[in-house]
């Protein structure tokens, strides 16, 4: 069994400005619990969509999801989406508003929608849209989208030319202003609408805020990636806590910078990054207002916002290649070091299963792994991209775990009995 690495994770998130090591981060969402006391009597999990609207509402009505209409039919199942529902593909908006309002419907009906986050949706919510495409920013864009970006180049401009002022000679390359014309191709119709969707109060933002990243339905864990066993914490729902924490915090750094007139609401992370470099670099306006930040601030008059831990975000969990966000090991392990590790993770959460996306499996089929302790689910649903890949749902039933797919139904596991090789 072999894994195609669609990106190659946290190593390319990271940036040198002035010298120093910065990783991307994210914004901020309410933690939740992930335990569930008994199991729904039917659980169908999704992976990975990227923005693939179609193939996604066609897997949901193969599974018994939706009728032809999209309405929600399935009663009292419960829907699991593990994460990655955007970028690439250029739907994601409709995948989203798909899924918002399946949680209505199918709370109605005595059923479930859990959205989790992925490493994408983390990415979105920080600011971070190297995988959002100009498609994709058209699809947020309206009549009035020309004078935003016009407007947003001449507060860019400002900024630059206030900051210059405040700061030493070179001025830091984040603060010389480019061409309008190279500005606006960086910066395509939909960018700054789709910066306010995915803010703390826009649409999108505040939505995927509310969602954990890992949960628990009886005996099976869900999340986007997976856990490595020697960082893993006691607890399942202290993953949820961190990724809270962590994605609140970038949230309030955006917010205080932007009061000090550091950077402007629809600077990207990088961008957000080489201001708070060029800030402690330079000694500008914002070291000149020494009141501690609750949780935020340092007692160091020099760096009263805190700057240094932002451009020390490398060491957060949130986006270490070991985090819960990126971590690979359920799908790259052998079959020897996975079965030890994988029994690890059983014991210490008292559990039977995960289920996992994240790492497209090459035989573009849901995969159980180490006696189906691990189900690897994401099948390259964006086809466009992932050659040979299909839409596919996992159900999880009386025991049963069976792959869905556009053309076929094969069941993978039944507890008290192997139905097909499982040691992968």
């Amino acid at each position: 069994m072999s894994v195609s690495n669609r990106s190659s994770g946290p190593s390319r998130l990271t940036r040198y400005v002035g010298g120093l090591v910065i990783v991307l981060l994210s914004g901020a969402f309410a933690s939740q619990g992930v335990a569930q006391s008994s199991a729904p009597p039917r659980v169908v999990a999704i992976g990975d969509i990227h923005g693939d609207f179609d193939a996604f509402r066609g897997i949901l009505e193969n599974a018994g999801i939706l009728d032809a209409a999209g309405r929600w039919i399935a009663g009292r199942t419960t829907l699991v989406q593990t994460g990655d529902m955007i970028d690439r593909g250029t739907k994601v908006r409709a995948v989203m508003d798909l899924l918002m309002g399946l949680e209505e419907q199918a709370t109605a009906a005595g059923g479930r929608v859990q959205v989790l986050l992925g490493n994408h949706e983390v990415l979105n919510l920080a600011g971070e849209g190297r995988d959002v495409t100009p498609a994709i920013y058209a699809t947020f864009a309206d009549e009035q989208s020309e004078e935003r970006r016009q407007a947003a180049y001449d507060a860019y401009v400002k900024l630059c030319a206030a900051r210059s002022l405040q700061l030493p000679r070179p001025t830091p390359r984040i603060y010389q202003p480019s061409s309008r014309d190279l500005w606006m191709a960086e910066h395509p119709p939909g960018f700054i609408e789709y910066r306010d969707a995915f803010g703390p109060q826009g649409r999108y933002g505040s939505w995927l805020r509310t969602k954990p990243a890992v949960l628990q339905l009886g005996d099976t864990v869900f999340q986007h990636a997976g856990i490595k066993p020697d960082v893993a914490p006691r607890k399942l729902e202290d993953i949820n806590k961190q990724v809270a924490t962590e994605i609140k915090r970038i949230d309030e750094y955006r917010s205080r910078m932007t009061a000090r007139n550091l950077i402007l609401p629809f600077f990207t992370l990088e961008e957000v990054l080489a201001a708070a470099q060029a800030e402690l670099a330079g000694g500008g306006n914002a070291r000149r207002t020494a009141d501690g930040i609750e949780g935020l601030g340092s007692s160091d008059s020099s760096d009263p916002l805190g700057l240094e831990g932002l451009l020390r975000s490398g060491t957060w969990a949130l986006f270490d290649a070991n985090g819960p966000m990126w971590f690979r090991g359920f799908a790259t392990w052998s079959a020897v070091e996975g079965a030890a590790q994988i029994t690890k993770l059983l014991r210490r959460y008292n559990v039977a299963h995960f289920v996992v996306g994240h790492s497209v499996v090459s035989t573009m089929r849901i995969t159980p792994r180490f006696s189906a302790a691990v189900f690897l689910i994401d099948t390259g649903m964006l086809s466009s991209v992932y050659q040979g890949g299909r839409a596919s749902a996992l159900e999880i039933r009386d025991g049963r775990f069976t792959a869905i797919y556009a053309d076929q139904r094969a069941i993978l596991f039944e507890a008290g009995r192997e139905v097909a090789p499982l040691r992968r």
